[in-house]
Order: C-alpha cells, then structure tokens, then sequence
C-alpha cells in the first residue's frame, strides 16, 4: 500500500518578542492511503500545530512533507480540516452550509451541488435540507459538518478532536458515524485527541508524542480479531484494556 502522506523530519518553532518557543521536533511518519491513525500526547505538545501544518496553512522551519510522493504544491490532492466545533452558519440551511466550501473554492457547479445531496441523503440528513443548524442535534451537526469536507473531494481529512465539544454518549455515537463514513468513501484520516480511548476506537496506528517540544515517542499499531469492527465494538473487546495500559504507560513515561 502506497502512502497517501509522508512527514519528514518535520520541525517548528513559535517566535515571539519574548524569544523562540520550540513546538515540534524532528517528526516523521508516513500515513498509508486509506488508514486512520491517531495522535495522543499532552496538552501544548503540538498535536493541532501538526495538523495546521500538513493542512498548509503554516510552513515547517525544517523537514519536508509530501502528499502521493510529491510535494504539497505539486501534488494537486486536496486536505480537508474538521475542526472541534462545526461552525455551521445559523442563517443557512443545512444544504446551504454543506455548500459553503465549494463556494468559497469556485466548485459549486452541477456536479458539486449533486455530490452534496447524493452525500446528504446518504447519510442520514436528506430530510433535513432546509433545516437550520439550531434545528439539528449535536450529532447530525458534526455529522453535516463532515458532510460539507467531503463535498469537496478530499482525499486526507484532518480531525482536531472533532467530538470534544459533545457530551459522552453523543460523542460515542457521532464516532461510530463518522468512522463509517470516513471508511465507507475510501478517505485517509488523521485524528487529534486527549482521549485515549476514542484514539484506540478509531485509529489503525497511534502516535503518541513527547510533551514540547513534540516528538514521537511512539507509534503502536492497533489490531483487533474482526476488522470490520466499529469504534464502540472496539471498546467492548478484551484487546482494548490493553493498548489502553500501552498507551497509558507512553504518556506516562513521556509526560
């Protein structure tokens, strides 16, 4: 399998009038085209800082990053960022939101505007076109959030601990919804969270890194019996309780 990204020795720095504040060291990892994997470490450790930076939206001070074996400009693919809360706008629909990105890209064509429904209407939020976000519980609206990434064709999505705004049972639920859909069009995702448990129920790899600087300390590959299993059928399995103490442990170690 071919890697749909590659991080390598990926360093940056914040700079202030107080001095430079190392945020991330020396990181490199590859990403398989199609897998899920997790980032863990403490706070401040540079998890979303990692994100923004695969995302383009700031440079690396050192080290490279490549999409399809080509650099981000020559690559042509595009990333889509989910971020923590949905920020779905109240004065449009549901549809209209969904169509937000490609307006801003120029892409709201025929074919966009039919993605977005076929996509609405496939997962579950059809009905609910005209609605307003208000209208809509904590679940569907992360649920139309992803909804307007994926209208865009993405071929990697960012995920910076998309559930944490929800409460638990809901977060559970919206996890199990939003892994089917990530699976289910075939994108390459990449997770941020604190919870250790929702990085096991999700991810094919976890990385976990060092407090700042970032760095790997690790990076524990998660395998279960069927691997058709869903985030929750994930947690209930007896595998569970142990890459739990790994990572645990990790973090610990690292902390």
């Amino acid at each position: 399998m071919s890697d749909a990204l590659t991080l390598k020795n990926v360093s940056y720095s914040y700079h202030t009038m107080q001095g430079e504040t190392y945020a991330l060291y020396d990181i490199s990892l590859n990403v398989p085209k199609g897998s899920f994997i997790s980032i863990v470490g403490p706070s401040g450790c540079g998890k979303s800082t990692l994100l923004s930076i695969i995302a383009g939206i700031i440079s690396p001070d050192t080290g490279s990053i490549l999409i399809n074996g080509k650099s981000v400009k020559e690559s042509g693919s595009s990333i889509g960022y989910m971020l923590q809360h949905d920020h779905l706008f109240e004065w449009r629909s549901i549809y209209g939101n969904v169509l937000l990105g490609l307006e801003i890209q120029r892409k709201k064509d025929e074919n966009g505007k039919q993605r977005a429904e076929k996509l609405l209407d496939q997962y579950g939020l059809g009905d609910f076109k005209a609605s307003k976000p208000s209208q809509l519980s904590g679940g569907m609206r992360q649920r139309a959030a992803l909804i307007r990434t994926l209208a865009l064709d993405p071929e990697i999505l960012l995920l910076d601990e998309p559930f944490s705004a929800l409460d638990y049972q809901t977060r559970l639920t919206v996890c199990d919804d939003i892994f089917s859909i990530i699976k289910k069009e075939h994108k390459t995702a990449i997770l941020v969270t604190h919870d250790l448990s929702e990085a096991i129920s999700v991810g094919d790899t976890v990385y976990v890194l060092t407090k700042r600087p970032g760095k790997i300390a690790a990076s524990i590959p998660v395998e279960f019996p069927d691997k058709n299993m869903t985030p929750l059928m994930r947690r209930n399995s007896p595998q569970f309780k142990d890459y739990f103490n790994i990572l645990w442990k990790e973090l610990n170690k690292n902390d």
